[in-house]
Parts: structure tokens; sequence; C-alpha cells
């Protein structure tokens, strides 16, 4: 019989292959690509991410990535926003496209009746291709070549059949502005690699497991990957959750002992942790799953108090002082209190070091 994995033994494997049991020495790029991306529907979640996850963290690195080209803003998995290494966009949108096909399936996208979808996709491409723009700057552009349909519908569907890029400065730490698009073949000059479903597990996998195939079509967004696990099996291990569930996982991933020391952490909105299984169980309940993600799609920024999701968080910098100000779910132990104050501060300390006064502030 397979072994049983309980839900403390799951949370600590997946904060080890988090990089959320200790912080680490490694640089930005690499993080990125161990994480297999950063959700990134905000600017600056993912900066927020990577300072909670390592040593020394230099809040310009991931903007000089991007303007450097060696990391890319573009939707990826479940169709989302991530922050990637210029490495997997090219590797990932092949696998991923399919996600976005299917839109264009759905009753929103047989709106678009009437409409070439490949001169649609053509036209935006060469558009984009010249300079990027905004959203705007495109809807008017199809207004003028496609009279008489929704411009809002047309860029809608160019955008799933392309493989688009948000450039910088949207995304750099401390700056602002529309976001802009161009294509990825035309950013980065890089022909698209070969799909490979099974590498896309194995990588999960390290980063997100033991899991199962409905944790791993869960975070992706694609499915069919049962027949994916099944080829890779002679090279996985399994195990089973308390409800009997097969999880597979890499021989050699880290899975700690479920009584292994979990420091506090803030981890920031949108944040894979939590969105990267269909049975959260191992990071959040489900009554306080209910408070973290909103009914619109925004997933507030989480407390980690013993490895689970305790609270929320927020910070602000007003008039020269900065507060992170903390929602408890539960009361939460003095200790753990007093090490989210210290971590709270350096957190501050380091998001908006030209603040005169810094606090943290805890409700309920």
């Amino acid at each position: 019989m397979p072994r049983v994995l309980g839900r403390r033994e799951l949370n600590r494997a997946l904060l080890a292959r988090q990089l959320l049991l200790r912080r680490h020495r490694m640089g930005a790029l690499e993080t990125v690509e161990h994480l297999v991306g950063m959700q990134a529907q905000a600017p600056n979640p993912p900066y927020l991410g990577l300072w909670t996850r390592l040593e020394e963290f230099d809040f310009d690195e991931p903007g000089r990535l991007l303007h450097e080209r060696k990391a890319v803003r573009m939707v990826l998995m479940r169709g989302t926003l991530h922050l990637v290494s210029a490495r997997d966009a090219v590797a990932l949108r092949p696998i991923t496209q399919t996600i976005l096909d299917g839109y264009l399936r759905t009753q929103r996208g047989r709106d678009l009746d009437g409409v070439d979808l490949g001169e649609l996709r053509e036209y935006v491409r060469e558009l984009l291709a010249a300079a990027p723009l905004t959203d705007k700057e495109v809807r008017t552009a199809l207004a003028e070549r496609f009279p008489g349909h929704d411009a809002e519908r047309l860029n809608w569907a160019a955008r799933c059949m392309l493989p688009l890029v948000q450039v910088p400065p949207r995304g750099v730490w401390g700056s602002s502005g529309l976001a802009r698009h161009t294509t990825l073949d035309a950013w980065l000059d890089e022909p698209f690699a070969e799909p490979d479903a099974e590498r896309l597990v194995r990588r999960y996998l390290a980063a997100f497991g033991p899991a199962t195939v409905r944790d791993a079509q869960h975070w992706s967004g694609l499915t069919r990957l049962d027949e994916v696990f099944a080829r890779l099996a002679p090279e996985l291990v399994t195990f089973e959750d308390e409800n009997g569930r097969v999880l597979y996982d890499l021989p050699d991933a880290p899975r700690p002992d479920a009584d292994v020391e979990a420091p506090v952490r803030f981890v920031p909105e949108f944040d894979n942790l939590t969105l990267s299984h269909a049975d959260r169980a191992r990071i959040v309940s489900e009554e306080h799953r209910k408070r973290l993600f909103t009914v619109n799609g925004i997933i507030r920024a989480a407390v980690l108090v013993d490895g689970f999701v305790q609270g929320m968080w927020k910070a602000e910098a007003k008039r020269g002082a900065a507060t992170l100000r903390i929602e408890e779910f539960a009361p939460i132990p003095a200790a753990a209190r007093e090490e989210l104050t210290a971590e709270g501060l350096r957190l501050l300390e380091a998001a908006y070091p030209k603040a005169a006064d810094r606090e943290v502030v805890f409700t309920r």
C-alpha cells in the first residue's frame, strides 16, 4: 500500500519546494524558473514574493531582467498573466496555447461570427510587431479595419490567438503606466520550443508536489494530464493523501517531516502557493480560503503561521509613513505575533526604504 501523507506533511513539502521554509541564496531569474513562473496580474506581487523567499533580494533585479528581455510578463498557465524567464516563455506558451484556443470556442468566441480570425490574427500581429501598443490603441485600429464589429471583442480574440508580452516599464518596481503589448517573437526573436507536457509535469511536481493529476490540471489549466502522468509513472513515486487520492512525486524531491518548523511568512497577492492545487487544504482551510479569495477574482495577500494561512495583510506608504496591516482570521499566538512584527518591519524597510516611520498593525 502507498504511504499516506497527512496534511502537515504535504504542507511542509509544499513550503520546501516553494522556498518558504528558509530563505535561499538564489537570483531572481533562477527563482522564477524554479517556481515555473509567478502569477502577476498586478505588477508588484512577484517582487514581494521573491523578497519573502530570497536572501538579499534586490528590488531592482526583476526590472533589469525585463528590460534586458531575460524575463517577460505574459499569459500562460490557467490563461493568467505570469512573470517568467524568456526561456520559459518560449517553452510554455506552445503548451498553454490550447487553453486560449478553448476560450475562442466558448460562447464569447462564437460571438465573432463573420470575422476572419486568420486575417484578424495576422493584422494584429503586424500591428504589434511594428510597435508595442495599449489595448485602447489596438481597439482603435481594429474599429477602422473591421467596421461593424465589436472592437473590444476583436481585441480579446487577438489576445487569445497571439503570444503577447507586456513590455517595460510595465511590471517594473516603482514604475507606472498603461500596459503595452507586442508579440513574443518580435520581442525575443527566438523560436518556440516543441510542446513538452512531460517536462511541464516534472517541473510542476518539483515546485508543488506531491500532487494529484487533478492538482496539476488545476495549476496549468490543461486537461487530459492523466495520460501524461501514465507515461511518467515508471519514473515517479506514489503516495496517498488522507482521502485516499493518489499523489505523484519525483523520487528525490524534498518531503520534510510534519514537525519541521515553518517560519512566519508574508505571501503576496495572487501567489501560486494558494492557487496551484485543486485541494488547497495543505496550505489554507476552506473557511479561510473563502476570505482570501474574493468573488471578483482577487487573491488577497496571505499571512503564514506554522505553515498555514492564518490571515491577510496589506502594506502601504503615505506621507512618509509605511504601514503593514495584518487581519487575523483567528487569534495568533503572542510569539508568532512578535515574529510577524519583526518580519513585517523588515518587509517595510526593504519595500519602502524612504519611509521615515514604519509600523505593523494587527486587526480582527
